[in-house]
């Protein structure tokens, strides 16, 4: 698996236990930045929810880039939210009150913390987002869980769309395999670009292959760091 805090990789955050998250991070944190994130920490578990106009973990997670550098900074938020056992209400104030970088956290947790659809606007507000990162966030394992066969094509070309690495997008085998409207909206997507003489992406490309109902079946998704139960699927 890759470290959790590395940039490129948004889902790891989203498939590992806090445990180990917590474990990664302070090993590669210096001294300063590791007293920090554990007093963070702390604070959150004995202050959890919410109390009065902004928590105190919520202050933390506005300064966990300043504190623990940029690479570290997604996987200090995300522990922070889980020690706060932040709520969907939670959740949902610190992502729209928050910077992008914060946001992107907030739908890194949504795994660990809501087993539910209850998070699902989050999802769909990161998913209307030009900003790659937060995208490659938002198609994690709660979309794949949750989000109905519809939106979830509509994310799939989203990433095209953006250039965004279809390897990002969650449980993608499974819910590609034998999807026929998929394979539909993804061939006039080609079309549409070969007709304007412009490239086809290679993922395109990828994912239609997985659209075949010829193709063998994905092994059924072991669920890993998660928690709920699946959603609609295509």
């Amino acid at each position: 698996m890759h470290p959790p805090e590395t940039r490129g990789t948004p889902q790891s955050l989203a498939l590992t236990p806090p445990a180990d998250v917590r474990a990664h991070i302070t090993a590669h944190l210096g001294s300063a930045a590791r007293a920090w994130l554990h007093r963070a920490l702390d604070e959150a578990a004995a202050n959890p929810g919410s109390h009065g106009p902004i928590s105190v973990w919520e202050l933390r997670i506005a300064e966990a880039g300043r504190r623990c550098g940029p690479d570290h900074a997604d996987a200090a938020r995300v522990l922070i939210l889980h020690a706060a056992r932040a709520d969907v209400d939670a959740l949902t104030r610190v992502y729209f009150q928050g910077t992008t970088a914060e946001r992107r956290a907030v739908v890194q947790a949504l795994p660990h913390l809501v087993p539910g659809h209850e998070a699902l606007p989050l999802v769909e507000d990161a998913l209307r987002t030009n900003d790659t990162r937060l995208l490659a966030a938002a198609v994690g394992p709660y979309a794949a869980r949750h989000l109905d066969p519809h939106q979830w094509r509509h994310a799939v070309l989203k990433c095209l769309f953006t250039g965004v690495s279809v390897d990002v997008v969650a449980d993608l085998d499974r819910r590609a395999h034998r999807d026929a409207e998929l394979a539909r909206m993804l061939g006039d997507y080609a079309a549409e670009r070969s007709a304007a003489g412009r490239p086809v992406p290679e993922d395109l490309h990828r994912v239609l292959t997985l659209t075949d109902p010829t193709a063998t079946p994905p092994a059924p998704a072991a669920p890993r760091g998660t928690r709920g139960t699946d959603g609609k699927e295509s």
